[in-house]
């Protein structure tokens, strides 16, 4: 069985057209005004095409052309061709306007529990078929796949100004609230000072995290200890249930902790522990259309939540907030 070489450089698009259009119409005539062609140039890539493949594609009769078999075989592989090519060019389309596509970001606990499913919901409805995954970690492990290629884009706190390596915008600046679950004693309280929390269960982030540490130093210049009865996690889920099922006390942001009613804040003054929420990208990658697109929608996301929204074009951040100068203790320092 002799089998036609059509990757040889001779077979060309325009004659896979071409026999489309002749099944189609029936006749050179028709197909050479379809094609805006001469019946010449028609008759003429029909015989070449016809030698390539090595057999007759039509009959031709007084009315016309009719396919063979061969003819009625090949005009189905060509049209499939012209149909896989098409969806192959309204894909390429559709990546370049983010239509679809992969985006990858990487979270911690803030910007996690309502900005990015926020930001995820506006794009899907925009644009279902982009593909959004969600990578939750540490900062240094969502750094190191940053900077490997496994991620985007970090959404979360920014601790450092823009370097050579990467790139950190501003979305929005978020103050830290102390809370409790809303059944809490000290929830029905119009007044509460730092001393009344004393003898109460805590739930801390984690020691690698910059905001343990600022608690920490919080503790220190206000005179109390570090609470010994303690939970420590960065898990929301999981400071969530236990502030709404016991009497634990824990620090997050003001942003999460005003969206949910079974939590209420405090009244005491964190004000110099807040921090700046935003992105962090690769300096020098090159973002495809899908992460472009769900940076626009965080930034717009951010403004509707009306949380003062930074200029995310500006180069540099500034330098994390020091925690407050506080008056040494006087005397032992009291356990919390």
């Amino acid at each position: 069985m002799h089998i036609p070489k059509l990757l040889d450089g001779r077979l060309k698009l325009r004659h896979l057209v071409l026999v489309d259009v002749l099944s189609t119409q029936g006749t050179v005539i028709g197909a050479a005004r379809e094609l805006h062609v001469t019946q010449p140039v028609v008759t003429r890539s029909l015989q070449d095409l016809e030698q390539v493949l090595g057999v007759a594609l039509y009959e031709r009769g007084p009315r016309g052309l009719t396919p063979t078999d061969f003819g009625v075989a090949f005009t189905a592989h060509a049209r499939a061709v012209l149909s896989q090519l098409s969806q192959a060019a309204r894909h390429i389309a559709e990546i370049a306007e983010a239509e679809r596509g992969t985006v990858v970001v990487g979270t911690h606990l803030t910007g996690s529990n309502l900005l990015i499913p926020r930001a995820i919901a506006a794009l899907k409805a925009e644009r279902p078929l982009v593909t959004v995954v969600v990578r939750e970690g540490g900062t240094d492990m969502l750094l190191a796949e940053l900077e490997s290629g496994r991620l985007d884009v970090i959404v979360g706190r920014l601790t450092s100004p823009s370097d050579e390596r990467l790139v950190r915008r501003t979305l929005y600046q978020e103050s830290v609230r102390v809370v409790v679950g809303a059944q809490h004693p000290l929830a029905r309280r119009p007044d509460v000072r730092l001393e009344d929390l004393a003898g109460y269960p805590w739930i801390l982030p984690g020691v690698e995290t910059v905001l343990r540490r600022e608690l920490e130093t919080y503790f220190l210049e206000n005179g109390f200890e570090l609470p010994q009865n303690r939970v420590e996690t960065t898990s929301f889920l999981t400071v969530r249930q236990l502030l709404v099922e016991t009497h634990n006390i824990a620090v997050m942001p003001e942003l999460i902790a005003r969206e949910d009613p079974r939590i209420s804040t405090l009244p005491i003054s964190l004000k110099r522990i807040g921090h700046s929420v935003g992105l962090t990208l690769q300096a020098d990658r090159r973002l495809n259309p899908a992460t472009t697109a769900l940076i626009d929608i965080l930034r717009r996301t951010a403004r509707d939540l009306s949380l003062s929204p930074a200029d995310l074009p500006s180069a540099d951040l500034p330098p994390a907030a020091l925690p407050p100068a506080g008056l040494p203790p006087a005397g032992p320092a009291p356990a919390l």
